[in-house]
């Protein structure tokens, strides 16, 4: 047999062999929708302060608002959703859904410390959420400190 008659031996020689729970079986259609999105999409601006660190950063609803109207023009949405795990932290789960039924997944884990109370679970939420959405749409934060460091 030929590479190009069996896809599937090709995907198996992958060092990622759980790929099947991550992505449907194609995602063509995602992966076309998702980089007409991207071309449109542009950066988001950091407009939150952290007065801890003296920084600036995109907020959830900064990130959403920059990268939706884009997602849903070319049929693509997101849907996030989370677990916790008493010994190993909370997850946040984030699937970019194409109107198709084609989908990629990503998962990533927020360690908790020991407090483990609301505010912690909050924040744990709003950091994932951030984090696996920008990542899963490529969507980046403009980068208003190496910025700074550019002469023109």
């Amino acid at each position: 047999m030929t590479e190009e008659n069996n896809p599937v031996e090709i995907h198996e020689e992958l060092p990622i062999k759980h790929t099947a729970g991550f992505m449907s079986k194609d995602i063509g259609k995602l992966a076309g929708a998702l980089a007409k999105a991207q071309a449109e999409m542009g950066s988001v601006a950091k407009s939150k302060t952290n007065p801890f660190y003296k920084s600036s950063y995109a907020d959830i609803s900064d990130c959403l608002s920059a990268c939706l109207p884009v997602l849903s023009k070319h049929g693509l949405s997101i849907s996030q959703g989370n677990r916790f795990s008493g010994t190993h932290g909370y997850y946040i789960t984030t699937m970019l859904l194409h109107e198709s039924g084609q989908w990629l997944k990503s998962e990533i884990r927020i360690p908790l410390t020991n407090k483990k109370d609301a505010q912690e679970i909050g924040s744990a939420c709003t950091y994932g959420r951030r984090y696996g959405l920008t990542a899963m749409v490529g969507l980046a934060q403009l980068d208003d400190d190496g910025n700074r460091t550019v002469k023109g």
